[in-house]
């Protein structure tokens, strides 16, 4: 969370609470620098569409055209005005260092880190094309600049989006240099800069040479960081008020996929990134976009501080686990867990189950779930549904009770409910008593979908109203795991056999 910029300053002290000394002169900077530099930036941009519209009159976005005269001067004219707006903006001088290879020998550029909308400097400066949102192409002046580099669009309102971007990019890849070079952030999000984060496999999936690319800002003053903590209005009033912005952009040679990395895009993607990390000094870790989206989460399953659902996510990430996960997936594999009636497993035939081989990693992913020497699949689906759909909080309520529910009357026991919230948080203690009871208003010692919904509606906020998270059992590792152990999602609730649970169900609430 700190690396995403979600609960620790990406900037230094001197940047979010400025000195008495600092006071004045940013002050100063505000009333003066500030507005024309933004007057000035803003001036290019208009100044830039005309000849973008030109270029972009007429053009297939199916195909290249040989590159005529006039649209090869329209591309220096382009790269000029954007050099003079980044200039205006304080970027007086842009350090290069390498190569950059040529489109035949590296179809894809791949830069980190990603911390900042400064980073389209090097866009700008190689004209290269990008991944965008559909959405951005019909943005007044930008939309039309935008489309100028021939970006990849991603439409969110297009189920088969993903596919068609990764065949897009595959198909550009493998035109022998037809295509401009495709310029692309593995990491997906902004980040402090402190790490790499997960590399998405995107750019890896076509096996094509890439080139990596990496980004510096020495600054003194100002850390150029748009993570979501500091906001992207700040970001630009900090810049624009330094007299000189730094930015060091650094080609380095061309990496070509052996045969096992092209058939494994994440391989590919990970030895590129000890590559980066490794010329940028930086440590590594395995969390992802994603991971931001899981931890950044409202509503019900706000997760707290403590949580194993962002290791889980990560292990089912690296086992390619979440690939091709959708609500059909999730509902068949419901349907799968609830014929095995709350039969638990061990760790083989967990394994078995996944249809993985009995690795490392699997066994880590038992080891939450794991009680005694054996775990309930339930919890495991309903864990993959949290971290497959962190929005979507009542798709994975609405799927837990489908699992636990009895099936003469559609309702869960007290035990049960404590399984799936503590499973749905990615913790080892819940107290649900008094929730229980206040569900429960007819005292019938069971509840339905349909009363939690109702609930919910009026107390969304009931972890905290009801004082349900007490302290917090540690994570366990599977090397600490023994057969007496009890796991950190759901310790000593899960129902051990149906005449445990139908007497649970004839129970009485006091």
């Amino acid at each position: 969370l700190t690396i995403l910029g979600l609960n620790v300053s990406s900037f230094p002290s001197s940047a979010l609470s400025l000195g008495s000394c600092d006071k004045l002169p940013m002050t100063v900077m505000t009333m003066t620098l500030f507005p024309v530099r933004l007057l000035f930036a803003a001036f290019m941009m208009l100044l830039a569409w005309p000849f973008a519209f030109v270029a972009t009159v007429g053009r297939s976005e199916d195909a290249v055209e040989p590159l005529s005269w006039w649209r090869w001067l329209v591309d220096l004219v382009l790269k000029a005005i954007m050099r003079a707006m980044w200039f205006s903006g304080g970027f007086h001088w842009v350090r290069v260092k390498g190569r950059r290879a040529l489109p035949s020998e590296a179809p894809i550029l791949t830069m980190a880190p990603h911390s900042s909308y400064f980073d389209a400097i090097p866009v700008t400066m190689t004209m290269a094309s990008i991944v965008m949102k559909a959405e951005s192409k019909d943005i007044p002046v930008w939309g039309t600049l935008i489309k100028f580099i021939r970006p990849v669009f991603v439409s969110r309102s297009d189920q088969d989006s993903r596919r068609k971007t990764v065949e897009e990019i595959k198909r550009r890849a493998c035109s022998d240099g037809e295509w401009p070079q495709i310029m692309i952030f593995p990491e997906g999000t902004c980040t402090n800069r402190s790490c790499l984060i997960a590399f998405k496999p995107g750019a890896f999936i076509p096996g094509v040479p890439v080139q990596p690319v990496l980004l510096r800002y020495p600054n003194e003053m100002v850390r150029i960081s748009s993570t979501p903590k500091q906001g992207v209005f700040k970001i630009l009033w900090l810049t624009l008020c330094q007299l000189h912005n730094s930015i060091e952009i650094e080609y380095l040679p061309t990496y070509t996929p052996s045969e096992e990395e092209k058939k494994d895009p994440a391989l590919f993607a990970s030895n590129v990134r000890h590559i980066m990390a490794k010329a940028l000094g930086l440590p590594i870790i395995d969390y992802s976009f994603e991971d931001c989206q899981l931890a950044m989460a409202k509503g019900p399953l706000r997760l707290p501080r403590h949580t194993c659902l962002l290791e889980f996510a990560r292990l089912v990430r690296r086992l390619g686990l979440k690939t091709g996960v959708t609500d059909e997936v999730l509902h068949e594999e419901a349907s799968r867990v609830r014929k095995l009636c709350g039969s638990r497993l061990d760790v083989e035939g967990f394994s078995q189950y996944l249809n993985q081989p009995l690795t490392e990693e699997v066994q880590d992913i038992f080891s939450l779930f794991e009680e005694h020497g054996k775990m309930d699949v339930r919890e495991y689906v309903i864990a993959l549904s949290v971290v497959c759909r962190p929005f979507r909080y009542l798709e994975t309520f609405k799927l837990a009770f489908r699992m636990f529910e009895a099936q003469e009357d559609g309702a869960v026991v007290e035990d049960e409910l404590a399984v799936v919230l503590k499973t749905a948080l990615g913790i080892g203690d819940f107290v649900v008593c008094d929730l229980f009871r206040a569900i429960d208003c007819q005292d019938k010692g069971k509840i339905t979908f349909d009363e939690f919904c109702r609930f919910l509606e009026n107390c969304p906020d009931f972890v905290e109203q009801y004082h349900c998270l007490h302290e917090l059992i540690p994570q366990p590792s599977r090397e600490s795991t023994s057969p007496s152990s009890t796991n950190g999602f759901c310790a000593d609730f899960s129902p051990r056999d149906p005449s445990t649970r139908s007497a649970a169900h004839s129970k009485k609430q006091d």
